[in-house]
């Protein structure tokens, strides 16, 4: 996996939440807090996302092969969806069961101390782990909002891992607000509620998960700054003459595709427009490195053809689209 696939993150993220699972059940086995089985299984869950995404960048580094001749980058997105359905049904829907079925059938906390320390030491543990991601994604993120990352990165592991830990912080609090109620009111409901909180941020945020991943594995274009990057790589003004439209699709993370069809003049001779062809795509890889397929096509521009097709932005002369999210 690449550095910008947040490796560190990840294994910073997978050892707390290993030593934090341990650690809250065995406070639930002192206490009987669900709030801490709750918080256990969520930990547990989040460990197990960490190896599947650990795995995932593993798997995406395999060599291209006849059946998958643009590689294996995609495995990556794919890795990334499985952690937001484990997410959803391991941790959220089991913290939803265990909190209606404590509210329901409430009962004391015994040896409050165990599930108090613990939770204390995890919101320490989860924020080094936080700390590590936040270092990891601001050295991509740039000028952009957490949102605008979270909803724009190509590298899902840095946005999967950013949103556990948020998650795990705020679950820890809503834990710990759970069993602080239940030790001052002697109300073993209190406990059900906080252990319901958790269950429904873990499936909100599996939810926003699921749905970034879904946007990747569909095929995303390149950003807006990529994309004018190659139009002015293209371009040489001498053979090259212009863009006549053009197609960019993420492979992976770090791998993008370019087609496009490019305009030439009318007089140039099959050579000097195969020149041009390999000039511009030096030109787009040092301009925009991650674009490692490139296929150019050359035509003759013409304004009277252009003006024939319905569709402008598909035929010779039209438009290149902006490129969404």
């Amino acid at each position: 996996m690449s550095a910008s696939g947040g490796a560190k993150a990840i294994v910073a993220a997978l050892a707390a939440n290993l030593a934090i699972a341990v650690a809250k059940f065995v406070a639930f086995l002192f206490s009987g807090s669900s709030s801490m089985l709750a918080e256990s299984v969520h930990s547990l869950a989040d460990s197990g996302n960490q190896g599947l995404l650990l795995l995932g960048g593993k798997k995406a580094q395999r060599e291209a092969t006849p059946q998958h001749p643009f590689g294996y980058g995609r495995e990556r997105y794919i890795y990334a969806f499985l952690v937001s359905i484990v997410l959803f049904s391991v941790g959220g829907m089991f913290a939803v069961y265990e909190g209606y079925e404590k509210i329901k059938h409430p009962h004391d906390l015994e040896h409050w101390y165990w599930p108090v320390g613990v939770l204390v030491f995890a919101i320490i543990a989860e924020s080094f782990s936080f700390r590590t991601a936040i270092k990891e994604s601001n050295e991509l993120r740039g000028k952009l909002t957490w949102g605008q990352f979270i909803k724009r990165a190509k590298a899902p592991e840095l946005p999967v891992v950013l949103l556990e830990d948020f998650g795990a912080l705020i679950g820890l609090i809503l834990a710990l607000f759970g069993v602080g109620l239940t030790l001052a009111t002697g109300d073993g409901v209190w406990d059900g509620i906080g252990t319901l909180c958790i269950g429904v941020l873990l499936i909100v945020i599996a939810i926003v998960l699921a749905l970034e991943t879904k946007s990747l594995l569909l095929g995303e274009a390149a950003g807006t700054d990529e994309v004018e990057k190659i139009e002015k790589a293209v371009v040489d003004g001498d053979t090259v003459t212009g863009l006549i439209h053009m197609r960019t699709l993420h492979l992976g993370p770090e791998e993008l595709l370019v087609a496009a069809k490019i305009a030439v003049r009318h007089d140039n001779t099959a050579a000097e427009v195969a020149r041009a062809i390999d000039a511009a795509e030096t030109r787009i890889r040092a301009a925009v490195p991650i674009a490692r397929v490139i296929y150019l096509e050359p035509d003759i521009y013409s304004e009277s053809e252009a003006a024939k097709g319905p569709d402008p932005a598909a035929t010779p002369g039209g438009p290149t689209p902006t490129p969404g999210h």
